[in-house]
């Protein structure tokens, strides 16, 4: 079995959250990865060094300031009305709507949905702030979400 059930994933209630209700469809999509896979993820594109954003060094791609091109803040989008991403992301990224993303807070927990999920659900993903890294499956584009309520794109190596 490769997800847990989103009812065991710790954090989970941030899918359910009555502020920022989600449809069953959506809840569906939004797959909590099983530790070893989301151990083998990480280490494959994320790194093999840290199990924590907080944590890169010198031989991960995050850490290397080249691997990012602008920045700019995702809290003020987050704490309005305005339902999509901010605008530079959606810029930066163009996937196809069907684009399976991963959701990387730390090595043991990494959720994997759509990229169209992503896009509709991302004020609940983003309770969830400190460092994650969204990727997607065979996509260069990245963009990281930091606790300061900014975020950067860029590309990973």
């Amino acid at each position: 079995m490769n997800y847990i059930p989103l009812e065991e994933l710790k954090n989970g209630w941030i899918f359910k959250h009555k502020s920022l209700p989600l449809t069953s469809a959506d809840l569906n999509k939004i797959k909590p990865m099983q530790t070893t896979r989301a151990n083998t993820l990480w280490d494959t594109f994320i790194s093999k060094q840290v199990d924590h954003p907080d944590f890169f060094k010198k031989g991960d791609w995050a850490f290397d300031q080249a691997s990012w091109i602008d920045s700019d803040n995702w809290e003020r989008d987050w704490d309005s009305d305005k339902a999509e991403l901010p605008h530079l992301i959606l810029d930066h990224i163009t996937w196809d709507n069907n684009t399976v993303v991963y959701f990387c807070s730390t090595r043991n927990n990494i959720i994997e949905t759509t990229w169209a999920t992503f896009k509709r659900c991302w004020k609940n993903f983003l309770f969830m702030d400190d460092g994650t890294i969204l990727i997607g499956k065979k996509r260069k584009e990245t963009v990281q979400f930091l606790s300061n309520g900014t975020f950067k794109i860029g590309s990973k190596g």
